[in-house]
């Protein structure tokens, strides 16, 4: 039996809430005709306001859209609503055989990514590829130095000394230069911090511009995580040549940012969480979205996917590369995720951090806690051992509705522990539904 996709699916592929709203009205039979289906793409005609109706078809498995309509957010608002009839009626939307003009468009996809599996394969050049890498790494070495010697400058000033302050941008200019996004990213961070913990992400930057130095000195793990931190990308491809681990993957939760609001040519992330139901094994996937697009890869929470994936190296791997789907994500079991406890969980990122020194947070589920608020913010507690909320890390607004579905009984809930707190994500109330945290 042909899996539908839940109305929380489509809409999470949306790119903002207008186009939610839009797609809503387009989600009954009366706009649509000529629909169909073969398992692995929808189409159909949308009625619009001229007199030709717009040709629309989605390949679920990517997914990727078409559509002859003008708009140039993407998915646009009939290739939702398409994908909407179809979950909610679908007997609106019959089996049969693409179109003529469906059929060409996937045939198109289909030589297309031949075409850039033969071109990357007659491309590859391994001396070529080696000049470049070795040439990349003499520039990120001397970046590297040059941070080390700007960061113990200002120690040497004093850091409360306002004359050591900035310009951090200038700094982070040179790290672009030198091929270190990574690091580049981190300065500029240090504009917003203050206090204390403005000399330990000092030490901490100092520490990864060292290895960034001498990173062939590294054992192979550290040495993936740095370069990874440091900024240098594995394509999905490459990764997904390497091992894979099949499993059931629960799916545990997601956060998109920019949240709603922000900048439109800001660009999309999507994290995804996964952890094997037989493995146990943790997993991070991320989406990316291009200014009026949402990221295409969206699972729903408390589902379970069957799906190869392939972890990207590091001394403790959790991103990883969707591979093989072998379903598409089934409805989860009633019963959320075993789970730790408060102690387990601090515990858990301290194994995490003691292998990478530069992580920020570690997936925990914890099982049993109830949100308090108290004087010195939110926490969560078993009744033996609480952890701090970290603030700023959801809205407000959705800790209070984590608060009223708790009603003082204990709650499973999903985040990220780190060293400024736990970070919520998703919670399970008493009737094993899932609640997304992550939106007011």
């Amino acid at each position: 039996m042909e899996e539908r996709w839940s109305t929380e699916h489509v809409l999470s592929l949306a790119p903002d809430a207008s186009s939610q709203k839009a797609a809503g009205k387009l989600s009954s039979p009366a706009p649509w005709s000529a629909t169909g289906t073969d398992g692995a793409a929808l189409w159909g005609e949308c009625r619009g306001s001229g007199r030709t109706p717009y040709r629309t078809a989605v390949e679920l498995a990517t997914p990727a859209y078409s559509c002859t309509c003008p708009s140039r957010k993407f998915p646009c608002k009939h290739a939702l609503g398409l994908l909407l009839l179809w979950s909610g009626t679908p007997e609106a939307v019959p089996a049969g055989e693409p179109s003529d003009w469906a059929s060409d468009w996937l045939a198109e996809r289909r030589d297309r990514a031949e075409r850039r599996a033969t071109g990357a394969t007659a491309a590859a050049d391994p001396a070529a590829a080696l000049r470049r890498a070795e040439k990349r790494h003499a520039r990120v070495a001397a970046g590297a130095g040059e941070l080390r010697l700007r960061l113990a400058d200002r120690v040497r000033h004093g850091l409360a000394d306002p004359s050591a302050a900035g310009p951090w941008e200038e700094v982070a200019a040179r790290m672009v230069d030198a091929q270190a996004p990574g690091l580049a990213t981190r300065v500029r961070e240090l504009d917003a911090v203050t206090g204390p913990d403005l000399l330990e992400e000092y030490a901490m930057l100092h520490l990864l511009a060292t290895a960034a130095a001498r990173i062939d000195d590294l054992p192979a793990p550290l040495a993936a995580t740095v370069r990874a931190r440091v900024g240098y990308t594995t394509d999905a491809a490459e990764v997904l040549a390497g091992p894979t681990v099949r499993d059931r993957w629960y799916v545990l939760g997601s956060r998109t940012s920019p949240l709603d609001g922000a900048a439109d040519e800001r660009l999309t992330t999507r994290r995804l969480w996964l952890r094997g139901a037989k493995t146990g094994r943790a997993a991070l996937l991320l989406a990316f979205g291009r200014p009026g697009r949402a990221p295409d890869l969206a699972l729903p929470t408390g589902h379970l996917l069957e799906a190869e994936l392939a972890f990207h190296p590091g001394a403790r791997p959790l991103r990883a590369a969707l591979g093989t789907r072998y379903d598409a994500p089934g409805q989860g079991p009633a019963a959320p995720p075993p789970g730790l406890t408060p102690a387990e969980a601090v515990a858990a990122y301290g194994d995490a951090v003691a292998d990478d020194p530069w992580l920020d947070a570690w997936p925990a589920v914890l099982t049993g806690v109830v949100p308090v608020l108290t004087p010195d913010g939110w926490q969560l507690t078993d009744g033996r051992h609480t952890l701090p909320v970290h603030r700023g890390a959801i809205p407000e607004a959705a800790l209070w509705r984590l608060a009223a579905v708790s009603t003082g009984r204990p709650l499973t809930v999903f985040g990220e522990q780190g060293h400024h707190g736990f970070a919520p994500v998703t919670a399970w109330g008493a009737d094993h539904r899932p609640i997304d945290l992550t939106t007011g």
